[in-house]
């Protein structure tokens, strides 16, 4: 499955050490003017960059193929090429599946076919077609819909405080090690009525884009987990009248009740995995001598990916919302 959508298309394609990755997006408006500076921006905050991200330095400089004519998009579908320019494959091994990857899985599912160079398309090099996709969602919720979409790194080994969060990182890449943490999301101007219950609530729509994210290992809404230990008096959102307007006191439930939006900020939470690739010893097989061995991941990988996968996140919150809000209750948004 490497097309995502009902009323927008996006497909992925490609390997992390393949010739190039990409995207094809099918539903920009024609006549829509692309802001490529913000696209930009988003690519250059999930590239690495600084001595607590990997060394691996790709440009991700992407190439418009189709879709576009003089500025505006044309309503044909938009495709984007990203061309893969540092890879060093001989850092990986076949037969030698890597603990906490989908090495072992893959070679499962593909019967040893699969491209297992960087962990293929399994690779967290495929978020940034993703990140490409999200930045032109996020152009059309803002224009046309009033909608924003910021998120953050919350907790990084528990840690909230940014410079506590540094501090944890390069313990971690000091030790041969890694680490993960929670990012949050927000969402405002969402207006009430999205979201298609009983199978395309909201809450399923962005928990699917989310978990497609390789290392996103959980997702909540609004408080979450922490719902199960409040009582109903303490979870419910209260309403009152301000203004000629219903108003809510409080936002326990992420601007998400029933599987549709009602108008609150919708706030949800990913927990990231600590990245897998270590340079720690470590016990796994090699298949093809039928042994289990102890293994040191080579290769150039990042100690966190929490601060570089901020961007994804957002991505993954715009693309949802902007498919979510193309049609509700059988009619256009305005």
């Amino acid at each position: 499955m490497n097309t995502w959508g009902r009323n927008i298309k996006l497909s992925l394609w490609g390997e992390s050490h393949g010739p190039a990755i990409g995207a094809v997006l099918e539903g920009l408006p024609a006549g829509f003017l692309v802001n490529w500076e913000a696209v930009d921006r988003d690519m250059a905050r999930r590239a690495p960059g600084g001595e607590l991200a990997t060394p691996r330095k790709e440009t991700d400089r992407y190439e418009i193929l189709s879709g576009m004519f003089e500025g505006r998009a044309t309503g044909a579908p938009l495709c984007a090429v990203i061309r893969n320019e540092n890879t060093r494959s001989g850092d990986y091994t076949r037969s030698v599946p890597r603990p906490g990857h989908a090495d072992y899985t893959s070679w499962i599912k593909y019967k040893g076919f699969g491209d297992y160079r960087g962990g293929g398309r399994f690779s967290g090099r495929l978020t940034a077609p993703l990140v490409w996709a999200g930045a032109l969602a996020k152009q059309v919720l803002a224009e046309r819909h009033g909608v924003k979409i910021t998120a953050r790194a919350a907790r990084i080994e528990g840690e909230s405080d940014p410079e506590a969060q540094r501090a944890a990182i390069a313990a971690a890449q000091a030790e041969g090690d890694s680490v993960g943490g929670v990012i949050e999301c927000a969402a405002t101007g969402v207006p009430p009525g999205a979201g298609e219950p009983f199978f395309g609530s909201l809450e399923s729509e962005i928990a699917a884009l989310l978990f497609s994210v390789p290392a996103v290992k959980g997702v909540e809404f609004g408080d979450g987990f922490a719902m199960a230990a409040m009582r109903g008096s303490q979870a419910n959102d209260g309403m009152r009248m301000e203004h000629d307007k219903i108003v809510f006191d409080t936002n326990h439930n992420g601007g998400i009740l029933g599987g549709i939006s009602n108008g609150q900020p919708l706030t949800v939470r990913a927990a990231v995995k600590p990245t897998p690739s270590i340079a720690k010893e470590q016990t796994t097989v090699d298949w093809d001598a039928g042994q289990t061995v102890t293994h040191r991941v080579q290769g150039r990988h990042d100690p966190c990916i929490v601060p570089r996968a901020v961007p994804v996140v957002e991505a993954c919150v715009a693309l949802a919302l902007w498919d979510a809000l193309i049609l509700t209750d059988g009619g256009i948004l305005s």
